[in-house]
């Protein structure tokens, strides 16, 4: 029997027995009790609270504005609908960067009052001692590399990373140092697949790709993304599998009419 088919509960020791045995690894999005209860019940293996949130729940252009506060919020409300997939916090701009103090207490703020089960960093070589300290705390992490949403104003564009042999090679060296320090697992955003290989190939962690090809050993997608509810954001990668928008918007229109015609409530919808 599959792996992920016989877990009532998945940890970071099941994802990388995933990788083991090549059965790759599905990982979303969430920001609420009742999307994060669907996901689950649906079996997703991996919840990430990210801070997308910051554009999709709270209409910020970029992840920066989002504080530790408002990361905890949703996490909380997350972790509280989950039974059995493993919940990852991003820690938001500004609480690990350059203060490996500082990260240790924003990673320790999220595992107490969230009750998550890890937390992820952007960054490679220039954030070890960060991942170093929060990992002696016992606290899992998982990696990011790649197009890092954080560092928006270094790069000033979304294209595709790791395209030329110096950032490539960094990017590797990166992936290495990550899973050397002890992270569990590396998200890899936008880079070219046959990179994202390589990278799978040279560590033992499981790799996670959202625009990074078929090679790595699960995917990630932001669930608005996926469901359709935004549309403004359409990059190669992205596959929508619903398309929620015009559904709810439809929805609501019908609810207007039906108010207005004096069609709701019916005989039926009263006491």
């Amino acid at each position: 029997m599959a792996l992920h088919k016989n877990v009532k509960r998945v940890t970071t020791h099941v994802l990388g027995a995933m990788k083991l045995k090549g059965e790759k690894i599905a990982m979303l999005t969430a920001y609420d009790y009742s999307f994060a209860r669907l996901l689950d019940q649906a079996g997703i293996d991996v919840i990430l609270v990210g801070d997308s949130a910051s554009n999709v729940m709270a209409g910020y252009e970029t992840t920066l504005p989002i504080t530790l506060d408002h990361m905890i919020y949703h996490a909380a409300s997350v972790v509280r609908a989950v039974n059995r997939a493993l919940v990852v916090v991003d820690l938001p701009f500004g609480t690990y960067q350059g203060n490996s103090m500082g990260a240790l207490a924003s990673a320790i703020r999220i595992m107490k009052e969230t009750g998550a089960s890890a937390i992820k960093l952007e960054g490679g070589e220039e954030i070890i001692e960060s991942v170093d300290r929060i990992l002696s705390a016992g606290i899992p992490v998982m990696g990011h590399l790649g197009l890092t949403p954080q560092a928006i104003h270094k790069f000033g564009t979304y294209v595709v990373r790791a395209t030329e042999t110096d950032e490539a090679e960094k990017l590797k060296s990166d992936a290495k140092a990550l899973a050397k320090s002890g992270c569990f697992g590396v998200v890899l955003e936008k880079i070219p697949a046959k990179l994202a290989g390589e990278v799978t190939r040279s560590v033992n962690i499981p790799t996670i790709g959202i625009g990074a090809g078929p090679e790595v050993d699960g995917q990630v997608l932001v669930l608005h993304d996926m469901l359709g509810i935004t549309q403004e954001f359409s990059p190669r990668f992205l596959r929508r599998y619903h398309n929620l928008q015009m559904e709810i918007k439809g929805a609501v229109q019908n609810y207007i009419e039906d108010v207005r015609s004096k069609n709701f409530p019916n005989e039926k919808e009263q006491y």
